[in-house]
């Protein structure tokens, strides 16, 4: 799949965006939010809305039309991405209620705490599940995709939620910890991801024609200049340039924060860890690239590949 800059923006800029946002509210309710006053409270908040909102813009960058998008909200019952355009909405009015619950201290905030952690989870999953649900695209068609999208999301907005703190002169060590272990567990996903996504599974050139007793192959592409399918769903690069990316990704996405996690906990100042975030994002939009870029479109076989 040709990957386009504005949807990486939007799925790695939201991503941290939502993420900060749960973890915000999930301080609220179990507690670790208490050593912050309302106004950094409300600070966290307005950074995560923040990256939501360029997330959100960016992703009508890459429509034809981008006065349509509001069509976005009009299949709720059938499109995950009308679902995801719905929730993204609803989180504003839910979110600036919790930032007002916060700065007037009123009752109901636990309750407006966990209704914004549940709507940005919410949000999360159902752009996930955009990618997930298709079945055309085997590297995408698996509940990897969803658990991947998830840690993250809630991985960068943590290391986000630690650095704020950080200037907030309201560090913790044992939050650092925990995100310490989910960056852990999102690496081993990534590294299972990566072995799963090289079997050899799948449509078959064979299998889409239906000619599973010989060997078929394409005899004319059908087409003698460039077009849509081609541009969208025939990117090509050499496979020993993606191992080196993949490699580079890993390194700038988990390694080097992880390595940078070890010093801050060994008494390092934790402004360095605002030059994790900035690898971890960087690293991400790697990911994201290398994502769209590996994908399959089963449509492929009918463009001389013999399997997606």
């Amino acid at each position: 799949m040709h990957p386009a800059f504005s949807v990486l923006i939007f799925t790695v800029t939201s991503g941290a965006g939502y993420g900060l946002l749960a973890w915000l509210g999930a301080g609220q309710l179990l507690g670790y939010s208490q050593s912050y006053t309302s106004d950094q409270q409300i600070i966290l908040g307005v950074i995560a809305m923040v990256l939501v909102s360029i997330g959100l813009l960016s992703s009508t960058m890459h429509l034809a039309n981008p006065k349509n998008a509001w069509r976005s909200f009009s299949r709720f019952r059938t499109s995950w991405l009308s679902r995801e355009a719905v929730f993204a909405i609803l989180l504003y009015p839910v979110a600036a209620l919790y930032a007002a619950a916060l700065f007037w201290q009123w009752s109901c905030i636990n309750w407006l705490a966990g209704l914004s952690m549940v709507l940005a989870l919410i949000t999360l999953f159902s752009t996930s599940m955009i990618y997930a649900s298709l079945k055309t695209i085997r590297q995408w068609n698996t509940p990897m995709v969803p658990a991947l999208f998830m840690a993250y999301a809630l991985s960068s907005g943590g290391l986000l939620f630690l650095t704020v703190s950080g200037f907030f002169d309201a560090f913790s060590p044992q939050l650092l910890k925990t995100v310490t272990g989910l960056v852990l567990i999102t690496l081993a996903l990534k590294m299972v991801y990566f072995f799963w996504q090289g079997k050899p599974q799948g449509a078959t050139i064979q299998t889409a024609t239906g000619f599973s007793q010989a060997s078929v192959r394409l005899l004319d592409a059908g087409h003698s200049a460039p077009t849509f399918l081609n541009r969208e769903f025939g990117y090509q690069i050499a496979a020993d340039k993606l191992l080196r990316l993949r490699i580079v990704m890993t390194l700038v996405t988990f390694i080097a924060p992880l390595v940078m996690f070890y010093c801050v906990l060994q008494g390092t100042a934790a402004e360095l860890l605002l030059v994790a975030w900035v690898m971890m994002m960087t690293g991400l939009l790697l990911e994201r690239w290398l994502f769209f870029a590996e994908a399959r479109h089963v449509v492929r076989l009918y463009h001389g590949e013999q399997r997606t």
